[in-house]
């Protein structure tokens, strides 16, 4: 590395930096180790803007010459292939077996084809069949003709069209059609004119955006319903949040869900406050208990505001005016003192609607979601492992032989949370305290070990909880779906728009999760078949069948 210097001109010359010598073990003190780590930081902060500047200038940047191909030994790389070769083979995914695909297809018609040229005297000796799949996608236009009729008191009678056919002049087959592009395979609306005009149809931009937004009152419904049951049937819940802009603005989208259900909301913040309304499942008021004015204790509101909360033990306050003119009554004005009365009073609602207070809410520790029972992902954890990077053998040596621990402890709690036992609980307990209290030679190392075993308590919940995973991935994949159509769509522009985003959403990835085609579920809501049940009422029967 090289700086640079004036010479007696006044021009720059490169002068290079003297090379900072080994210091012995026995000598590194405490400060000296951090001063070390910190010269390392500052040199990469260093290197990565002086890329940052080259690329910038348009410059070309260090090359990455790849190692050749011909070296090494090509008979070690042969049996490697070979060996990889039988490994799949060995493993194949389920369902890859050989099998007749055309055994149990619905046959929709049948065509005879005599071979050319039969000779006089020919046997018939049956059929060889040969099955074709194909789509059938054309324009199909009905004429209703209503019939009139006059009583013999001059009244006119007139026929009604089906139920299903009252909200336009667009059959339900089309409607469904519309949504599924729309909502399941993310085309746009522009491209989704242009196709059904391709297609024959004679349709406007403005009734495809009515099809996508108007008179979904029935899926919201069902949509809020989810939720609601979802949370009463449920022991944890995993969540997460996202971005989702709207009208130009910054916003959020939050995920509620588990191997059941997913629930999706879109608001304009993502704070706790925020995530208890929500987990009022669709409930508007404010209820003072005393699980409400305990939290509001743990928070450390005032004793004086506590007391004067405490007057009132047992009211409930329906909806934000009302709450928000008791806590003026009260002097309750500063904004950390309302949010922790809010976020109480809040609390005391969700419960009082019939929430289990052992419901465990697993995140990746954002902070808004650290109430009732609060589990942590040891994924997201880890991760702190990741970023930590060693200047020497003996540190990029530690950061290894940690991580290696660390997976090591999650798959014996893996194997716990399959036959858990007390004697096995304090034996994790124990390992967990010395993967994590312990000293290395890396002291930045060292203080993200002291940062995880400060979240002991969320980390070792499923000691205490076997029932519940070990991670938040479940959440991370239903969220990444949404994370596609934002950028695909972009930002919504009406609450209209917005709100049928998140119920379309919601109710298409809990149809996934329940084994439902969304394509069938489309159809029969708006066939009026009723063959589907509720989504809700599945989800209360797979919960208490166990999940099968």
């Amino acid at each position: 590395m090289t700086r640079m210097a004036s010479d007696d001109h006044g021009g720059k010359v490169p002068r290079a930096i003297p090379k900072l010598p080994e210091i012995p073990e026995q000598e590194r003190t405490p400060l000296v180790v951090i001063l070390l780590e910190t010269i390392s930081l500052l040199k990469e902060m260093n290197q990565a803007l002086k890329d940052e500047v080259a690329r910038l200038k348009g410059l070309k940047g260090k090359p990455e010459i790849q190692p050749s191909k011909l070296e090494g030994d090509r008979d070690t790389r042969r049996q490697e292939r070979n060996r990889r070769k039988a490994s799949r083979k060995d493993q194949r995914r389920p369902g890859s077996q050989k099998r007749c695909k055309t055994k149990d297809l619905e046959i929709h018609d049948t065509v005879l084809i005599p071979p050319a040229n039969i000779p006089e005297g020919s046997t018939f000796k049956g059929y060889q069949d040969y099955t074709i799949q194909d789509l059938v996608i054309t324009v199909h236009n009905t004429r209703y003709r209503l019939e009139r009729w006059q009583t013999p008191d001059g009244k006119h009678l007139v026929g009604k069209l089906p139920e299903e056919l009252r909200g336009g002049h667009l059959g339900p087959t089309l409607v469904s059609y519309v949504l599924f592009q729309y909502y399941q395979n993310h085309v746009t609306q522009p491209l989704l004119l242009e196709e059904l005009l391709e297609l024959g149809l004679d349709i406007s931009e403005g009734q495809v955006n009515r099809i996508i937004t108007e008179g979904k009152e029935r899926f919201h419904q069902e949509k809020d319903d989810i939720l609601r049951v979802g949370l009463e049937v449920s022991g944890h819940i995993n969540v997460d949040d996202t971005g989702a802009r709207h009208q130009g603005k910054n916003g959020f989208c939050t995920h509620v869900g588990n191997e059941l259900f997913a629930w999706f909301q879109s608001t304009e913040s993502k704070s706790r406050v925020n995530f208890l309304k929500l987990l009022r499942a669709g409930e508007k008021d404010y209820v003072l208990s005393e699980i409400a004015l305990t939290y509001m204790q743990e928070q450390r509101l005032p004793k004086a505001q506590l007391e004067a909360l405490r007057n009132h033990l047992g009211q409930r306050f329906e909806g934000d005016g009302p709450w928000e003119a008791f806590l003026h009554s009260l002097d309750i004005v500063r904004p950390h003192h309302a949010r922790y009365a809010t976020e109480g009073a809040l609390l005391g609602s969700i419960l009082s609607h019939g929430l289990n207070p052992e419901l465990v809410i697993i995140s990746d520790d954002a902070g808004q979601f650290d109430v009732l029972l609060h589990g942590l992902c040891w994924i997201h954890a880890e991760r702190l492992m990741v970023k930590l990077v060693g200047f020497n053998d003996n540190q990029r040596q530690a950061i290894k032989d940690v991580r290696s621990q660390i997976w090591q402890l999650y798959d014996e709690l893996k194997a716990y949370r399959e036959a858990p036992t007390e004697e096995r609980k304090a034996e994790l307990e124990k390992q967990f305290d010395e993967v994590f209290t312990q000293r290395t030679c890396f002291a930045s190392l060292n203080r993200t070990l002291k940062q995880l075993h400060r979240n002991k308590r969320e980390l070792l919940l499923v000691l205490r909880r076997p029932d519940i995973p070990l991670h938040n991935n479940l959440s991370e994949n239903d969220i990444r779906d949404y994370v596609k159509w934002r950028k695909i769509s972009g930002s919504t522009r009406s609450e209209l728009g917005r709100r049928c985003r998140d119920t379309f959403v919601s109710l298409r990835k809990t149809c996934r999760k329940l084994g439902i085609s969304f394509w069938s579920f489309l159809k029969d809501r708006l066939t009026g078949q009723e063959r589907i049940p509720p989504l809700p009422e599945i989800i209360r029967a797979r919960a208490q069948a166990g999940f099968t």
